[in-house]
């Protein structure tokens, strides 16, 4: 640089060379041309057009070089720097960016801390911090920080935002809260074999120390299996049995500080059969029943019984009375000269009782004023070979459209009912539905098609005989197929 600026004053004789100053306060130059090869090797003479062609470009360059260090700043400091959390071993801090940060740009932050009563800051993050979060962990419970953080880019360190007092390096205790749901504040109920899976919330800090017990006693691991974590507790029983019913304590605790909230389940289910059930009297067209509640209950109250009758000659129960509160009843418009037994089912909430217990006796509906005396002549005989009283008819019906066949018949003992086509045995078709009561056959049909036509047969047979009759089925075919 200056060779060149004394070769340029002694051609010339004036002042060429410039200072930074200088030629920062100068006006641009005009756009170099391009520049001329460099004499040969061994001349030291340089025409002025190199020369001038030379300085231009020298001088641009310098420019350049100025400007590009002026824009080079660090950012404003940080703000709004303070502790968002902390335990035993870590501090967890936040803030937000500098309000200037300039050309440069923000490349992270360096996180400082030092103890407290010291100046000896050191950098707890070895790359720069890009969030403006950060957790300084590995601390000692008990420790005072002081704690700093830096933004930096490519203009260097900003000034730190520092915390206003050192931070004591040790959990915050939050007294434990059980969050009870609403509907546990009620007794739960569930279903011998149902799942039960209850979850608990709660809140506390440091983690609260978890317990439970039922009915004031630890719980069987076997049955009960308890999972817990920092907000919330779930007690699960894969299988519920009614052993398992009781009252369950959950208490949450930290340090000297506990709460406590009782949660009462109840495992039901059917009940048993009433104890006894018994004719107390009977006149007219009425019977008095009288019966004791069951033995076992299902573990939920008894909430009514179901009296039901029948009639000795066919054998069928009917349903007279439902939903009854009562352990006596009368039973009334009973059929004079029939004989009637009775039997009563326990209910509660989870449904009606299996079985049912029913009267040794039997009550005989006498006839009003009239002793009855027993004929001394033998008892009629009332078995007969079964009969049809209406025989099966033709019938005709259309593809797809369900049809019925029906018929009648009598017979003592009851005859068993066969329906058969073409002479083939039906049996358990799911196409064909097949009903008998009180003598009263019928054989549905289901969306007949093209081949369900033939001759239909119903054969009733007893120990005294038996009868068929039979009938034709025609299927036609939708009009205009």
């Amino acid at each position: 640089m200056l060779s060149l600026c004394s070769l340029y004053a002694a051609n010339n004789n004036t002042n060429a060379c410039l200072t930074s100053a200088e030629a920062a306060e100068a006006p641009a130059p005009e756009e170099p041309k391009p520049p001329t090869p460099p004499p040969p090797k061994g001349n030291l003479f340089l025409k002025e057009n190199v020369f001038q062609h030379t300085i231009s470009f020298v001088f641009k360059f310098h420019v350049i070089i100025v400007f590009y260090v002026a824009s080079a700043e660090p950012t404003s400091a940080p703000v709004d720097l303070f502790v968002e959390d902390k335990n035993d071993t870590s501090v967890t801090i936040i803030w937000s960016q500098p309000e200037n940060i300039g050309p440069s740009g923000l490349d992270g932050y360096t996180i400082e801390v030092c103890k407290d009563g010291t100046e000896d800051w050191k950098a707890v993050n070895e790359e720069l911090q890009k969030a403006s979060r950060f957790v300084i962990k590995n601390q000692t419970t008990g420790d005072r920080l002081k704690i700093r953080v830096v933004a930096v880019n490519e203009g260097g360190r900003s000034p730190p935002v520092s915390l206003p007092e050192p931070v004591l390096v040790k959990e915050v205790a939050d007294r434990p809260k059980v969050r009870l749901p609403r509907f546990l504040k009620q007794r739960y109920v569930a279903n011998v074999g149902d799942k039960i899976n209850l979850t608990v919330p709660f809140t506390g800090k440091p983690k609260p120390v978890v317990t439970w017990t039922k009915n004031g006693q630890p719980l069987d691991t076997k049955r009960v299996n308890i999972r817990s974590t920092e907000r919330d507790s779930i007690l699960f029983i894969r299988a519920a049995e009614r052993e398992d019913s009781g009252v369950y304590e959950i208490c949450v605790k930290v340090e000297d500080f506990e709460d406590k909230a009782q949660i009462t389940l109840q495992i039901v289910e059917l009940p048993g059969p009433p104890a006894s059930v018994k004719i107390v009297d009977t006149w007219g067209f009425n019977v008095a029943l009288e019966w004791t509640a069951p033995k076992d209950n299902g573990n939920t109250e008894i909430t009514g019984y179901t009296v039901q009758k029948a009639d000795k000659k066919t054998g069928d129960w009917f349903t007279v009375l439902e939903h009854y509160h009562r352990l006596n009843a009368t039973i009334s418009d009973l059929i004079m000269g029939n004989t009637y037994k009775f039997r009563v089912f326990a209910e509660n909430k989870c449904g009606m009782s299996e079985s049912a217990a029913v009267t040794k006796d039997a009550a005989k509906i006498l006839k009003t004023g009239i002793d009855y005396k027993p004929p001394d002549y033998k008892e009629h005989d009332f078995s007969e070979a079964p009969k049809f009283t209406t025989s099966l008819a033709d019938r005709a019906t259309t593809v797809g459209y369900s049809t019925k066949l029906l018929c009648s018949v009598r017979g003592f003992p009851k005859p068993k009912i066969q329906w058969m086509k073409n002479q083939m045995i039906i049996g358990d078709d799911p196409k064909f539905r097949q009903i008998c009561v009180q003598g009263i056959c019928s054989l549905e049909i289901r969306k007949p098609g093209n081949f369900d036509g033939g001759v239909y047969s119903c054969r009733a047979k007893n120990d005294h005989g038996e009868a068929t009759v039979s009938c034709k089925l025609e299927v036609k075919r939708k009009s205009g197929s």
